[in-house]
């Protein structure tokens, strides 16, 4: 899976997109602290599928072939009773991860650390993609497909893919049920991550991103909430429309990739000290 090249970013800008990264662009000038919080969609560019969206993995309205929906074979009582089922799903989705490296999107948000106080992500994706490009502050609030732990004991372990693992995999220290370190249909989130989350909140935020989720769950909402709320600006880069599409103060439907190079680039250029 190879990321867009440079110059596939460059002419996929529409005028009113282009417009809306001029806003954008005028708004990181005076910003000192960033959130990005990113779904699907900021992957999409990697390779790796929406799942939902237009041509994904998998679509709501369709059942698997074991005749359940997605959102049952993910879930914790399908794991509890069946193991296996949920984890012939979650290997197909490590299959279509596999080989993803992070895109320019992925790079310009970890770009985006050394310019400013602080820039913080908060990412529903379990690829891992944002830490592999490099960016320090991440709140991977679903969790991460590469590290394993075990249902029983404290056995943990990190594992570059699923290949050659048992349908499903069992702990070496006491033959439980290994899963991946991921929130399944359910389950709560992770309240450390959560309070994290809360505790960068209350700080405060300068800009704050939507990038590629379709904005269905509160605590992705909440910080585009919060900063409505201050009088903060809010930007949402998707080329879908979602619920927060007419609430946000910039709309831009271009790709991920695409529409933070180009913001990227314009910043720079403006950029005192390069």
């Amino acid at each position: 899976m190879h990321p867009p090249r440079p110059e596939d970013l460059a002419v996929e800008l529409s005028e009113e997109d282009a417009r809306g990264v001029e806003r954008v662009v005028q708004r990181l000038r005076r910003a000192r602290r960033v959130l990005a919080v990113t779904g699907a969609g900021m992957s999409a560019d990697s390779g790796v599928p929406t799942y939902r969206g237009v041509g994904g993995l998998y679509r709501s309205d369709r059942p698997t072939p074991h005749g359940f929906s997605i959102e049952e074979v993910l879930s914790a009582p399908m794991f509890d009773a069946h193991p296996d089922v949920t984890w012939s799903y979650l290997k197909e989705i490590e299959r279509a991860c596999r080989g993803a490296r992070p895109n320019r999107g992925h790079e310009v948000l970890a770009e985006m650390d050394d310019y400013f106080d602080s820039v913080w992500i908060l990412t529903q994706n379990v690829d891992g993609l944002h830490q592999a490009a490099g960016s320090r502050n991440v709140i991977d609030v679903h969790g991460g497909l590469h590290a394993l732990r075990c249902t029983r004991c404290d056995f943990r372990t990190r594992v570059d893919h699923y290949e050659g693992l048992d349908d499903p995999p069992r702990c070496p220290t006491c033959e439980a049920v290994l899963r991946p370190d991921v929130v399944l249909f359910g389950e709560s989130l992770d309240p450390d991550k959560i309070r994290l989350l809360q505790i960068q909140l209350t700080k405060g935020f300068d800009l704050v991103f939507s990038i590629g989720t379709s904005s269905l769950f509160d605590y992705i909402v909440a910080p585009l909430r919060f900063a409505q709320a201050a009088g903060k600006p809010t930007v949402e880069i998707n080329p879908d429309f979602t619920a927060m599409s007419d609430l946000v103060d910039v709309k831009i439907r271009a790709r991920a990739a695409v529409a933070l190079d180009r913001i990227w680039a314009d910043h720079l250029a403006w950029w005192p000290h390069t």
